[in-house]
């Protein structure tokens, strides 16, 4: 792997929020002696600097492939990093506290991409559970969840239950009548059961009488129909009528001059 010095250094000393921080012991590579260092966790990098106020950072540690665990130390609170393969080099760390050694031992368990993949794939599992359950939930199908189709509503439903009407009512007076849709020949209910058919339905309300129209009003109907500046003359004498009135209130509000 190849990593650019400059771009780790910035990386290591930006404004970016670190996932944790803190000093930790770390034993040399040769000697076993353990040298107070500053750590840095971001992402899956963990940059170790000789103090905390260092501009550069004087190694990094790619936390891939690798296991953190406890190990036995004379330095307490110890911890390792260990990395697969033969030629590869153990980081043995130490902490100030046990509470300490907890927390990085946690942060630097879940930074490698391979904990992020495991935990994705196990959210998908979930979600995927959550929706055969739903699906187990509504019916006895255990089939997964197709595409979403609305129910039909309580008027769709009942179509199919009601009578076919006839193409075109018949008509009286200009309205359709009730009578001759449903039931128009069935003779009138006299035996008092209360306005109700045999299939318990409610018989229709009677048709109200034929209103004669005489020819003064059809003419004055005609008239209004007839001239389209019916409505500008009413307006007029209408304005008039309510500018007189106005007035009229606006001089007994003022009362009677001296």
């Amino acid at each position: 792997m190849k990593l650019n010095e400059r771009s780790l250094a910035f990386y290591a000393t930006c404004d970016s929020p670190a996932d944790n921080a803190g000093f930790l012991y770390k034993r040399g590579e040769r000697h076993t002696a353990y040298h107070r260092r500053w750590f840095v966790l971001k992402g899956n990098m963990l940059f170790y600097f000789e103090e905390r106020d260092s501009r550069e950072p004087v190694g990094v540690i790619v936390l891939e492939g690798c296991n953190v665990e406890l190990c036995d130390s004379a330095e307490g609170f110890a911890f390792a990093i260990r990395f697969g393969g033969t030629k590869s080099r153990t980081y043995v760390l130490a902490a100030e506290s046990q509470a300490a050694m907890e927390s990085w031992v946690k942060s630097l368990s879940r930074a490698s991409f391979d904990y992020m993949r495991l935990v994705v794939r196990e959210l998908e599992k979930q979600l995927q559970e959550m929706h055969w359950g739903l699906a187990g939930g509504c019916g006895s199908s255990r089939e997964p969840p197709g595409p979403w189709k609305p129910k039909p509503s309580g008027l769709e439903q009942s179509r199919e239950q009601l009578p076919a009407l006839p193409a075109i009512l018949p008509k009286e007076n200009g309205c359709a009548v009730w009578n001759n849709v449903l039931g128009a020949d069935r003779p009138p209910d006299t035996s008092g059961s209360g306005g109700h058919h045999e299939e318990g339905n409610p018989r229709p309300p009677p048709l109200p009488p034929r209103r004669r129209v005489s020819n003064d009003e059809a003419a004055s109907a005609r008239a209004i129909v007839e001239s389209p500046s019916t409505f500008c003359r009413l307006h007029e004498q209408y304005s008039r009528e309510v500018a007189r009135l106005r007035q009229d209130w606006q001089q007994r509000q003022r009362g009677p001059r001296p």
